[in-house]
């Protein structure tokens, strides 16, 4: 019988060459050969549904990998049969089930898992794009394009390991780009060699490989796993005479030094590494324009550690160490990965909790401002204090707001899907998030968590709460709009952190205002506010 699991099959054409790779692995010259009997054929609809268009290739596995059609939803997928079914197609029915459970868009989707004996087969989105080892093929990637990659995946792995599971499959081949800039992580398949360490980890090797083009082979046996599922021919890391892997910035110019730090530490089994969702959280931090970050930077070897008596540290060859003090921004950008969150995140006793209101924090282009002394810390919200404004829609995306301040970045209020315009399909201005602080207040930043990159928003202010009604949200609107924080932020990553406020002044309403929506499946626009955080006195 059909069981509903989600889809880990991705379509790549480079050139007028179509292929397609099914559970993570590169097929290659030695595949072995794949089993015919009863073969399917061009036409024939399986689980009187799924009508196969085109055989692309068999995978290394021996898996036979089609496009195919749901005929019931008029949508193209991926369709992955296996000969025969029952035990043999065990362990691929049980991943793809695994997957299904896991919904994020930079998760491939599963949508059925069938086992009909003498075949097995799972149906999976179809994705229309590269995977990052084809992109790398053409030429390494600019550092801004290899950070925005690496956050997805390790957005993906977050989710993944917040159910529990382990990915267990991260390699340059399992990472695809579609046609629209969308990153998503296929084929999950752990097995008991993986950790959510491994998986962290893994982020460090895509890291390097999309920019040097080489992939660090002492680290692809933490992300495949014992047997070695997943590998494929990638060039070899530059090593020393001692086996060590070179740095980015040793083999090309132009890498950052907090980018190459952290890549490296990820990759040093020596230190011990965030957990994902940190990691996700920091990279978002950096998925900014390149002219945010502070690119010349003196290099030093980034650790993830601390000292239970000063506070966490850099360590740098002249063995010197500097703690994260109330400077805020600038130590939190040397920092980078882990110690920028520890830091955003302190407690307001804690002397290295002072959050910094520059721009290179993840703020707007042009924001500005000093944070006011180290007592900044996050303000408490609740349900009563968020409400959706929108003047003008029909106002059926009024729920949910709530969720915006749980505390869970798992869930989150979403606009409804919008057709073929990014903005709102021209109908509307906009929509926002007015957040009322129940008094006036100094504000450092606003960090906002979004579902996908891609959204357009700004962070606006004022002084009237009109009633929530369409005329009310179009005077506040009207007024607002005169009262921008900082710049706008224009098809951005995933986390927004506005930082543009004016110390001496106090605020009790802004106003988290999206004008332009990223697309989530092709022809429709969509996005997601999964978490607010303000930082304030």
């Amino acid at each position: 019988m059909p069981s509903n699991a989600g889809p880990s099959i991705d379509k790549f054409t480079e050139g007028g060459r179509v292929t397609q790779v099914g559970e993570g692995q590169e097929a290659d010259e030695a595949a072995p050969p794949v089993m015919t009997f009863g073969a399917p054929t061009v036409g024939e609809i399986l689980a009187e549904r799924y009508e196969l268009v085109a055989h692309i290739n068999d995978d290394s596995a021996g898996r036979q990998v089609w496009r195919g059609v749901d005929v019931v939803l008029r949508r193209p997928v991926a369709v992955v049969l296996r000969y025969p079914g029952g035990d043999s197609a065990k362990e691929m029915l049980q991943a793809a089930v695994a997957a299904s459970r896991v919904i994020h868009p930079n998760l491939v989707g599963v949508y059925d898992a069938i086992d009909e004996e003498n075949r097995a087969y799972v149906v999976r989105e179809w994705v229309d794009g590269q995977s990052v080892r084809e992109l790398v093929a053409d030429g390494t990637l600019d550092p801004a394009r290899a950070t925005n990659i690496a956050h997805a995946v390790a957005g993906a792995i977050a989710a993944v390991h917040a159910t529990g599971m382990v990915h267990g499959n991260i390699h340059p081949g399992t990472v695809m780009v579609d046609g629209d800039g969308r990153v998503v992580l296929a084929d999950a398949r752990s097995d008991g060699a993986d950790t959510p360490e491994t998986d962290v980890r893994a982020v460090g090797g895509i890291l390097y490989f999309a920019l040097t083009g080489r992939w660090p082979h002492a680290e692809a046996s933490l992300t495949t796993g014992s047997s070695g599922r997943g590998r494929s021919a990638l060039p070899d890391a530059v090593r020393d005479a001692s086996g060590a892997i070179a740095a980015p910035r040793q083999i090309r110019a132009g890498v950052p030094t907090y980018l190459d730090d952290l890549t490296m530490d990820l990759l040093d089994s020596e230190l011990a590494v965030p957990a994902s969702d940190v990691l996700a959280a920091e990279l978002g931090r950096l998925d900014t324009p390149a002219e945010e970050h502070y690119l010349d930077q003196p290099a030093g070897p980034l650790r993830f550690a601390a000292s239970d008596d000063e506070g966490p540290g850099l360590t740098q060859a002249g063995g010197k160490k500097i703690v994260i003090g109330v400077a805020g921004l600038l130590v939190i950008a040397l920092l980078g990965l882990f110690f920028g969150v520890r830091a955003l995140n302190s407690d307001a006793n804690d002397p290295g909790a002072g959050p910094s209101a520059s721009a290179g924090a993840g703020g707007a282009p042009g924001d500005s401002g000093t944070p006011p002394a180290a007592k900044a810390q996050k303000i408490a919200l609740d349900g009563s204090q968020v409400r959706v404004i929108d003047p003008d829609g029909n106002r059926s995306e009024l729920r949910n707001v709530e969720k915006t301040v749980d505390g869970d970045t798992d869930s989150g209020w979403y606009t409804e899907s919008y057709w073929n315009k990014s903005n709102f399909g021209n109908n509307k201005r906009g929509m926002g998030i007015l957040i009322d602080l129940k008094e006036p207040r100094n504000i450092t930043s606003v960090q906002v968590a979004l579902s996908a990159p891609g959204a357009s928003a700004q962070m606006l202010t004022g002084t009237v709460n009109p009633p929530q009604t369409k005329a009310g949200d179009d005077q506040l609107l009207k007024a607002y709009l005169k009262a921008p924080i900082g710049e706008p932020f224009e098809k951005a990553g995933a986390t927004m952190n506005f930082s543009g406020f004016d110390p001496d002044t106090k605020y009790q309403y802004l106003l988290f205002w999206i004008t332009d929506l990223p697309q989530n499946e092709p022809g429709k626009y969509k996005i997601g506010v999964q978490e607010i955080t303000v930082l304030g006195t």
